[in-house]
């Protein structure tokens, strides 16, 4: 009970340092409180002001199992956008995870990457591995065999402004779809049922 209530009292002042203004406690402490704060409880306004998606993305991974012999055997691509959208579709009451997790940490990993995916912080590096552990436990709940590399594949299709016809604009007008790879990842082992 008492460790219940020590964890409960250093949450809520570490939350309370981090929403606060800027002041000579949280800024002593800030490493401390963003290390806290920012991988689940990060803070937002997106409720009141959101910022809807602009282009539909599909994020998709496929693995790689390297032999002792250095054979490597690799999968064909996975879906894993595919994968959120039937865990969310026709379910009356969806998960949050289900609805964001994939899509916040890639819209995390463009923000903290540059277009040739160097990470440039230690930020951008725990973004990085946010998405790798993501991509590699979905992949494994899906697919069979073991893997120890993971590459992702993200589609972005961008969306039509609303009561814009595709038959009524040319097809120079029509925005592209772009595809981005990103490099191949080294994870921990994985090897499912």
């Amino acid at each position: 009970m008492a460790l219940c209530l020590a964890v409960t009292l250093v949450h809520v002042l570490l939350v309370f340092l981090y929403v606060a203004p800027p002041n000579a406690i949280s800024k002593a402490y800030s490493q401390q409180v963003n290390a806290w704060v920012r991988p689940v409880f990060e803070q937002n306004w997106r409720l009141f002001a959101p910022n809807p998606q602009s282009v539909n993305r599909q994020i998709s991974a496929r693995v790689k199992q390297t032999a002792p012999d250095g054979t490597a055997r690799m999968s064909g691509w996975i879906d894993l956008t595919a994968a959120d959208d039937s865990a969310v579709k026709h379910n009356v009451f969806p998960s949050h995870t289900a609805q964001n997790m994939l899509r916040q940490a890639w819209n995390s990993y463009l923000k903290t990457h540059g277009s040739d995916n160097k990470p440039r912080s230690e930020r951008a590096l725990m973004i990085e591995k946010y998405l790798r552990n993501i991509a590699a436990e979905r992949v494994s709940a899906q697919h069979g065999g073991a893997f120890d590399s993971i590459q992702l594949r993200v589609i972005s299709r961008p969306i039509a402004a609303p009561g814009a016809a595709a038959e009524s604009r040319p097809a120079a007008a029509t925005p592209r779809a772009e595809t981005r790879y990103l490099p191949w990842w080294k994870v921990a082992s994985h090897a499912t049922n």
